[in-house]
């Protein structure tokens, strides 16, 4: 092209066009906010809280988590979810006390809802956490002799197993990340046993926790 050309100009698009290409533009992430007070909240100091009444998490920062953490606090609505990743390695379960659980999958969470009273179980699906009826007896039987068992905070910590190649993993965890893979396995699961992708995910998910994992006797508060 010689240097006396020039590129035809394209007319300038009508104003509800420009509209339009502002919403179909791909928008930048959102920021987190604390749902209490409304401050951003950065990656690294994202808290959540369990909202007792609404049996839902709500994201916090700090300060406002900090505020939860004492018993009877907001009369109890809202309970701080601790960090703590604690392992019982010496756990044994073997496939009929897990069959007893009555979980056809290989991943399940337990926690304890106070309002209630009584023990919650719950299993990655397709469609989201299933719930899967245990009753007290069970519980006892299966569960009832780990020490995890014994420090499990209700509503705000689980125990999260999982039965992978002839043996059971038990760790005591936030509530926060059993709802977190549920979601990834949601949106990952492909196919009856939930694909490749998903088990992968699943793996290292896994190997997460465990890194973050210590023994109950190094300190037993969250």
């Amino acid at each position: 092209m010689s240097g006396s050309q020039a590129w035809p100009q394209r007319p300038a698009p009508a104003p509800a066009a420009r509209g339009l290409r502002r919403f179909a533009a791909p928008r930048p992430p959102q920021q987190e906010r604390c749902e209490l007070c409304g401050v951003p909240v950065a990656e690294d100091n994202h808290r959540h809280l369990v909202d007792t009444e609404k049996r839902s998490l709500a994201c916090a920062c700090t300060p406002c988590a900090m505020l939860f953490e004492a018993s009877g606090a907001a009369h109890g609505r809202f309970r701080t979810v601790p960090d703590r990743y604690l392992a019982d390695p010496d756990h044994r379960l073997d496939d009929g006390a897990w069959e007893l659980l009555q979980i056809p999958v290989g991943v399940a969470f337990f926690f304890r809802n106070a309002a209630l009273d009584r023990l919650v179980a719950l299993y990655p699906s397709p469609a989201g956490a299933t719930e899967s009826e245990l009753d007290d007896s069970t519980w006892q039987a299966v569960l009832g002799d780990s020490p995890l068992a014994e420090l499990l905070e209700p509503d705000v910590e689980a125990l999260l197993l999982r039965r992978s190649n002839g043996r059971v993993e038990c760790y005591l965890v936030p509530i926060d990340i059993c709802y977190e893979l549920v979601g990834r396995m949601r949106l990952l699961w492909q196919g009856f046993d939930g694909g490749a992708e998903a088990r992968a995910d699943l793996d290292a998910f896994f190997e997460h926790v465990g890194r973050r994992t210590r023994a109950p006797g190094e300190g037993n508060r969250p």
